[in-house]
């Protein structure tokens, strides 16, 4: 699916999605990965099975206000003591399927807003 185009001049904003990948700035990046505002890296979670409070506990360093945890295909909740340690942060946390995720983090974006997507791939 493609996105309409909003502002956000040199950040990065999603343009698009599909089965494995996602488009941030019209360039395809494949994978789990993790989004910020200026930085896209790979995201070591496997699946939803195999996520640890380290894959959310990694997500610290970048200092966000919120995350958003794109799950996938579907909506799915990991259980609170997995990001236990963003909530003790006071980052809010936020579970969406991948599609959602994209949408609302340009949303937050293009409000100034320091948003990070952590996402496991359609």
């Amino acid at each position: 699916m493609k996105m309409h185009q909003a502002s956000g001049q040199g950040k990065n904003l999603f343009t698009g999605y599909g089965p494995g990948h996602v488009l941030i700035n019209g360039q395809r990046h494949d994978g789990n990965l993790i989004v910020s505002s200026d930085a896209i890296q790979s995201w070591a979670a496997a699946d939803i099975a195999s996520l640890g409070a380290e894959h959310f506990d990694a997500l610290l360093a970048l200092q966000p206000e919120v995350v958003l945890f794109g799950s996938g295909l579907n909506q799915r909740f990991v259980h609170p003591k997995l990001y236990a340690a963003l909530t003790q942060a006071g980052i809010g946390f936020e579970c969406m399927d991948t599609q959602a995720a994209c949408r609302t983090f340009n949303i937050l974006l293009a409000e100034d807003r320091r948003v990070v997507a952590a996402l496991l791939a359609i």
